[in-house]
């Protein structure tokens, strides 16, 4: 499992891509924030994390993405929902410092999902260009 990626993985790189081509700045993989947020919107003191399907398990009983393996469930399952509770840890820990946090799954960045993760980006962030804090 060393050879899985956390970082610039394909997902992250299509949200990161949409992001800017929106007109949206941020940084990267912020090591001060808890959970170290994919994309940091620091003047909108808000956060996007990018999340496998498989790996966070995405809760969406339609994504075929975050089906266990049969094989060796006994690792598998605990492994997986010890990923899922430091998640959730991240994301309280983030609010109580006063940051919004928006979760994408890998599942909505494929091309034929490409505008309503637009449309949940444009939600989430608010217009473009503007510094918004809260």
């Amino acid at each position: 499992m060393a050879l899985v990626k956390g970082k610039d993985t394909k997902p992250e790189l299509r949200v990161r891509r949409l992001a800017h081509a929106m007109g949206y700045r941020f940084r990267l993989h912020r090591r001060d924030l808890p959970g170290v947020p994919d994309l940091v919107f620091p003047g909108r003191r808000a956060v996007v994390f990018v999340h496998g399907c498989f790996w966070h398990r995405h809760p969406d009983p339609g994504c075929w993405r975050s089906r266990l393996p049969k094989s060796r469930p006994e690792f598998w399952i605990p492994k997986l929902e010890a990923n899922v509770a430091r998640d959730g840890a991240a994301r309280a820990a983030l609010e109580a410092r006063g940051w919004r946090v928006l979760t994408v799954w890998e599942c909505e960045t494929t091309p034929r999902r490409r505008e309503a993760l637009v449309e949940r980006l444009r939600a989430f962030l608010g217009p473009p260009g503007a510094q918004v804090r809260s």
